[in-house]
């Protein structure tokens, strides 16, 4: 892992968010963008090397959705950039980590993602996040 790539705050309105982070940051966010996949819309806040991705849920099915519901806003996740994902999953699960995605799929921000359970985590969802390579890379 090379760093921490950014902190997953589940929101209810992420409209109101924003107007909070960005007076607390003292920036506008970089991009908002909806992953259908997840049922999430995600806004980002660029912070020194790492960001700060806000979620609000788009339907009541999502998983952020079900975070709310359970424990209110706050944290979600810690997302830590890799090298290779593939080669970090497969190392974690040796190391006896649980994987909620046993092979990447594709997230927000043009990443490649897959989450740990936090069940094997010491309770924290950890996401691993690699950039996605364009073809002509």
């Amino acid at each position: 892992m090379r760093k921490i790539e950014h902190l997953g705050i589940a929101v209810r309105n992420i409209e109101s968010s924003a107007k909070l982070y960005e007076a607390l940051l003292g920036k506008a966010s970089y991009k908002t963008e909806k992953v259908e996949s997840e049922g999430v819309t995600t806004m980002f806040f660029q912070i020194g090397e790492s960001k700060i991705e806000l979620l609000e849920a788009t339907n009541p099915e999502s998983p952020i959705a079900k975070f709310i519901e359970k424990r209110g806003e706050g944290i979600h996740h810690i997302a830590y950039d890799v090298e290779n994902i593939e080669e970090e999953i497969q190392r974690l699960k040796k190391e006896g980590f649980e994987m909620i995605h046993h092979s990447p799929k594709l997230g927000a921000d043009n990443k490649l993602i897959a989450f740990l359970h936090p069940k094997s985590s010491g309770g924290v969802l950890v996401e691993l996040c690699q950039e996605r390579k364009l073809p002509s890379e």
